[in-house]
């Protein structure tokens, strides 16, 4: 039997539904048990700061923890940057702290008031103040990727007819439409976030784990042992299937 790889779809601050994936997990897997997760671990939910924390003491722990970054993640970790820096992928009137992206709800988590009538140099010079040194490295450290057997685990997706190791960041992050619509077999069964679906889908050459956490849904696990695929539930196992 292959070894179980579990993967955890976009958190986006939702600490209470993390804890329950991760107790999830351990009683099926324990406490050694091989998690990839997939990105987006900020924004819009209410406690972006203990999701940070939780994931920080895993990493310093050594858990078995993969971390991938999501584009949420690099918005955080580019707004800590000095001076810092827009991601160039949203449209001019979107920018991290505008309620639409969750980045004002994120600092709130630390203290700090983003409102949309205070200055961006302001509320950037508090976040510094605010947020834990650690979670700037962590969010610095994120993975774009990962490749274990027959899987590859990436926050968006991948461009289709591109070699796996060409694969561009601002896809890895970004993808959504050339990735969806594309039918064939990629190298390996992708399986991914960034995009809200109802209930995670198997679509045969990809699997989607986002189910909205950021909208106040539940989050989603779902355990691989080779490209078998299983749904944890507070019953066990279910059955993932195309």
């Amino acid at each position: 039997m292959s070894h179980p790889i579990y993967a955890i779809g976009d958190i986006h601050g939702q600490k209470a539904e993390l804890d329950r994936v991760l107790a999830l997990i351990e009683a099926d897997g324990g406490q050694d048990a091989d998690v990839v997760f997939l990105g987006d671990y900020t924004d819009r939910g209410p406690d972006s700061r203990a999701v940070l924390d939780t994931l920080v003491d895993g990493q310093q722990d050594k858990r078995n923890w993969t971390f991938l970054k999501g584009n949420h993640d690099r918005m955080f970790e580019w707004f800590m940057q000095k001076p810092l820096q827009h991601d160039p992928y949203l449209m001019v009137e979107l920018y991290w702290l505008h309620p639409r992206l969750g980045g004002d709800t994120t600092l709130a988590s630390y203290g700090v008031d983003a409102s949309g009538r205070r200055r961006e140099k302001d509320v950037q010079a508090e976040a510094h103040a605010a947020v834990p040194a650690s979670h700037i490295a962590f969010l610095q450290g994120l993975q774009l990727s990962h490749v274990v057997g027959d899987l590859m685990f990436a926050h968006a997706g991948i461009r289709p007819g591109v070699a796996i190791e060409d694969q561009t960041e601002e896809d890895l992050l970004w993808i959504r439409q050339e990735f969806h619509s594309f039918t064939e077999a990629f190298p390996k069964l992708i399986v991914h976030g960034h995009t809200p679906v109802d209930t995670a889908t198997h679509y045969g050459n990809r699997v989607n784990l986002d189910t909205g956490a950021g909208y106040g849904k539940p989050l989603t696990v779902a355990v691989f042992e080779g490209t078998q695929s299983w749904l944890l539930t507070d019953k066990g196992r279910v059955p993932l299937i195309a």
